[in-house]
């Protein structure tokens, strides 16, 4: 990760022997290979564009056709929005979390909109939160097919009930897991 500008004094350089040049070029190369990662936040922002865009596409079919729909479909269209907008959550939480704890650190301490989470982001938090957002997703596919139950396989709902106790059960583990690894950092 790299250091902080408004930290402390930079760290000592260490002098490396001739011996070890080699080995100083190839760790400085390995540190730097993080920034290979830019391009792929880049590419995800550009991702949560075209949801933004299918989002507005959807509410604007949605008021086009107000008067039209009845009730479930209407419910069924504000469940797609809120699963665009849950996806686009998580697209943000990966973005923001994955480049400040993979890449560099956000020099935002100023600012205004800093969203609290980001004072305490680590891989396992990440995770969690990532496997919290899946939950939050498969939940709203679920409705979707509990609200619609009379057009749906029944085979699939059955899958879908199995993916999403499986996503639960995979939360559940890595926040003990996350739980336990804090609790040992702390002895």
């Amino acid at each position: 990760m790299a250091e902080h500008p408004s930290s402390s004094a930079p760290a000592p350089k260490r002098s490396h022997p001739p011996s070890n040049v080699i080995e100083h070029a190839f760790e400085v190369v390995v540190f730097a290979s993080r920034w290979i990662q830019a391009p792929l936040y880049g590419g995800l922002i550009v991702a949560e564009l075209l949801y933004a865009y299918k989002f507005l596409v959807e509410l604007w079919e949605m008021v086009l056709h107000i008067n039209k729909m009845d009730e479930t479909v209407f419910m069924l269209g504000v469940l797609g929005l809120i699963d665009v907008t849950m996806v686009a959550n998580l697209l943000t939480m990966v973005i923001i979390g994955g480049y400040a704890t993979f890449v560099s650190t956000l020099d935002l301490e100023q600012h205004p909109d800093r969203p609290d989470w980001l004072t305490h982001v680590d891989p396992g938090t990440i995770k969690i939160k990532l496997a919290a957002s899946l939950i939050g997703i498969s939940s709203i596919h679920l409705l979707k097919a509990f609200v619609d139950v009379a057009n749906e396989n029944p085979e699939h709902i059955k899958w879908k009930i199995f993916i999403h106790m499986t996503f639960l059960a995979s939360a559940i583990l890595l926040a003990w897991t996350d739980k336990i690894m804090q609790k040992d950092k702390k002895h």
